[in-house]
């Protein structure tokens, strides 16, 4: 593989009260995320399975750069996030780095467009000057098969709040796609809509897609997988 989308090396990480308990003399407990290597290629869709508490979303917050490994280094489109700092690191997340939440996360007393042209905030505005953005937002959204771009969160379906969440995650054409647990509170069949709209919408954009998952349906959908446990034992280097 050259020049991966993600590289991960020697990525540890736990939560401080493991280190206070380890400071004050007691057993260390097991690293939450302990990943050797994980490289993501350009385009790869990848599904990262294990179950609750596991520490998936950890992992994809510490890919994020939204909270600080003990050692290691994540590389992100050529960029080192952790030696990003401050409001420079949350531009190049912004600009790099698309995610969706299993709740969506969207921004109530705000539109669907407007939803979408807050991410823009973050965007190249060589690429996307501000005077598009709302042109923009509105075209992902139709691409989506949303035609209601003025209407508030609370007056669309989860299916349509989710296309919203996807098309905000893709708004600013970025390198990586983050998915945790995209699906969890959705039905069967709003669940297999809302992957093929997640999966679909990442492949026209060029972006590479790491979902987190504990659901056994999703496995059929990715033919690169791996599972978090095989990635802290060291088993796995790369999506193959």
């Amino acid at each position: 593989m050259t020049d991966p989308v993600l590289d991960i090396r020697d990525l540890k990480f736990r939560y401080a009260d493991s280190s206070e308990a380890m400071a004050n003399g007691a057993a260390a407990s097991p690293w939450t995320v302990d990943v050797a290597r994980l490289r993501v290629g350009t385009g790869q869709q990848v599904l990262l399975t294990g179950s609750s508490g596991m520490g998936k979303s950890t992992l994809l917050h510490l890919i994020a750069g939204l909270i600080e490994p003990q050692q290691g280094v994540v590389t992100v489109a050529g960029r080192n996030m952790h030696e990003l700092k401050g409001a420079t690191r949350d531009t190049f997340r912004g600009r790099s780095i698309g995610m969706i939440f299993q709740t969506f996360n969207l921004l109530h007393g705000f539109s669907a467009e407007e939803n979408v042209m807050a991410a823009l905030m973050f965007a190249d505005p060589k690429r996307f000057p501000a005077k598009t953005h709302r042109e923009h937002a509105r075209g992902l959204l139709r691409e989506l098969g949303l035609e209601r771009p003025d209407a508030m969160p609370e007056q669309l379906s989860v299916g349509q709040q989710q296309r919203v969440a996807v098309a905000r995650a893709v708004a600013c054409e970025p390198a990586l796609v983050l998915a945790d647990e995209p699906t969890a509170s959705l039905d069967p069949e709003n669940a297999a809509a809302a992957m093929d709209l997640i999966q679909q919408t990442c492949a026209r954009h060029h972006a590479a897609l790491l979902c987190v998952s504990h659901d056994p349906a999703m496995a059929a959908r990715f033919r690169e997988r791996m599972s978090l446990h095989e990635l802290n034992q060291g088993l796995l280097t790369e999506a193959m």
